[in-house]
């Protein structure tokens, strides 16, 4: 199984939080025991293998890595200029002039040869599945091949391709959903977990609202090999997310988090806040353009200590949320 394969110490991921994980917070999950992920999504070829170099630095430790499959947007004018007039209070109110240009750039390839030619043992995917020959590939080269499902036939879908592997995400789970069929659904992770029984023959991870030490329990009693973690471990000292972010964890009450399409165009579960609700009847383009539209909005809203327009990623438990300090004594407590 993954954890004697890869000789890690507990049966713990770090959930791969694309725009969160830096090669500091990867290397310290990764010394603390416990499977620290890249979160690639936002990376291309150069920057990808950069980042691998720079976790190598600082651990020899096994890591994953999380790529997003994703296909062109079909880019419709009129629907492009809605979104950006959609925004323009947002840009106006901040000082930030409106992005003019969203150009959506193909970077998967490059992502694959950086996981090749840097040798990651452990790949997963979000938002899809890669072409047999990406994944035939990579299996050349003796890389884990981790799937991401959102419901039972996603996960068939993801053991049918030839993967290793498969991300169970719940619906309680922070940040974007993984779903790659349509309609988007929300079956909560134990109700998932009871779906997949026996209709598997490649292992699952847990993933969404595992917030303590008897989530941990739960789903490992239930079949899970490991459960993955994002929401517990944003507030570890070695998590370099702004202190407004963490504090949004913090103090976070049950039910103020929701699934939104506003931020990126992907359907992601944050903290509600002034965007959200602002944008709820808004024109919103498709992934990644709105991501890109909306960037920079997100960016300064951090930086000016405003929480209000910024995306605070977190699952439906983060008000459980309690232990801080480093990684390693967040995971103890989680063991």
């Amino acid at each position: 199984m993954l954890q004697t394969k890869f000789h890690i110490t507990h049966p713990i991921i770090q959930a791969p939080m694309a725009g969160v994980t830096t090669p500091k917070f990867v290397a310290a999950c990764a010394e603390a025991g416990i499977l620290g992920s890249i979160g690639a999504g936002y990376l291309n070829g150069e920057q990808t293998q950069q980042f691998i170099q720079q976790v190598k630095q600082l651990t020899d430790k096994p890591f994953a890595i999380n790529l997003f499959v994703q296909d062109e947007p079909r880019i419709d004018i009129e629907v492009l200029q809605q979104a950006r007039m959609a925004l323009q209070p947002f840009y106006d109110e901040l000082g930030l002039s409106p992005v003019q240009s969203v150009m959506s750039t193909e970077v998967f390839e490059g992502q694959i040869q950086a996981v090749i030619d840097e040798q990651v043992a452990i790949c997963s995917f979000t938002f899809g599945i890669p072409s047999d020959d990406v994944i035939q590939r990579l299996k050349n080269h003796d890389v884990y091949l981790i799937g991401t499902a959102t419901t039972l036939e996603e996960a068939k879908r993801v053991e049918q391709a030839g993967l290793d592997a498969v991300v169970l995400q719940g619906g309680e789970a922070g940040g974007h959903r993984g779903s790659f069929t349509e309609p988007v659904q929300l079956v909560t992770l134990d109700e998932l977990i009871q779906q997949v029984a026996g209709q598997l023959t490649i292992p699952f991870i847990a993933a969404g609202g595992i917030v303590t030490q008897a989530d941990v329990r739960r789903v490992l009693a239930n079949g899970a090999v490991a459960a993955q973690i994002g929401t517990a471990l944003l507030v570890a000292d070695e998590c370099e997310i702004a202190r407004l972010y963490k504090e949004a964890v913090i103090q976070s009450k049950a039910q103020q988090t929701t699934i939104t399409r506003a931020f990126t165009g992907k359907s992601a579960r944050g903290l509600v806040n002034a965007f959200i609700k602002q944008m709820e009847t808004a024109t919103i383009a498709p992934y990644p353009l709105q991501h890109y539209l909306t960037a920079p909005i997100r960016k300064e809203s951090v930086a000016q200590g405003n929480p209000a327009y910024g995306a605070l990623w977190m699952g439906e438990n983060s008000h459980l949320v309690q232990q801080t300090g480093t990684v390693k004594s967040i995971v103890e407590q989680l063991v």
